[in-house]
């Protein structure tokens, strides 16, 4: 990537990215056409061609410019101090329907990315998804107070399977051609969240 691209106005990068999002949202990754990304960008294919080189570092780019942007939105002072896994789940899924509902592009754009295959940017991509799950959980969930879960419940494996069961609510829906809401996702989660507290919390914890 040239870092020219880094010297422009913050509000000419977030028209790159917005508009890089809302093509890759949209359409798979071989049909979104860069010229239709510089247009919505309100620059010359060329100059957009300047900046990223090609269409997979553009692609790539902004997946690292989404990852940053959801990072940020739930790291915050108080998601240190949460100690309680569930109480931390609530907390960080306030935030990131927070970010949705600001950033209307990401939650098309990251659900095309997870389920990328075959194309020319899918290896590179469920790579960085299946390291950043891990990374994920040891990063939010190194303070949590173990004492509250039942004997011989691992609460990195509660995290994920929470997390496949949003992937494969998301994926069920998409493949039933279904709009996603995030008030629905939202709803779901908290409902799925709060069955596994009951399944994995002491009584006194629950």
């Amino acid at each position: 990537m040239n870092n020219a691209f880094y010297e422009l106005p913050e509000e000419k990068q977030l028209a790159v990215y917005n508009a890089a999002m809302e093509v890759f949202g949209e359409y798979e990754y071989k049909r979104a056409s860069t010229d239709l990304i510089a247009s919505k960008a309100g620059i010359s294919k060329g100059l957009l061609f300047y900046y990223f080189h090609n269409k997979k570092n553009l692609y790539l780019h902004t997946f690292e410019y989404v990852s940053k942007i959801v990072e940020e939105a739930i790291s915050d002072a108080h998601l240190w101090e949460i100690n309680d896994f569930f109480e931390l789940i609530a907390y960080a899924t306030e935030k990131k329907v927070k970010m949705l509902i600001e950033n209307p592009f990401i939650i098309r754009f990251s659900i095309r990315c997870f389920y990328s295959q075959k194309e020319d940017v899918s290896t590179e991509i469920q790579s960085k998804i299946s390291i950043g799950k891990g990374e994920k959980y040891d990063t939010y969930f190194k303070n949590l107070e173990l004492d509250k879960f039942k004997e011989g419940i691992d609460p990195k494996r509660i995290y994920h399977m929470l997390v496949w069961i949003t992937d494969g609510y998301l994926h069920s829906r998409q493949m039933e051609g279904k709009a996603i809401e995030i008030d629905d996702i939202k709803k779901e989660f908290t409902q799925w969240a709060a069955m596994f507290k009951n399944i994995s919390y002491k009584e006194e914890f629950q």
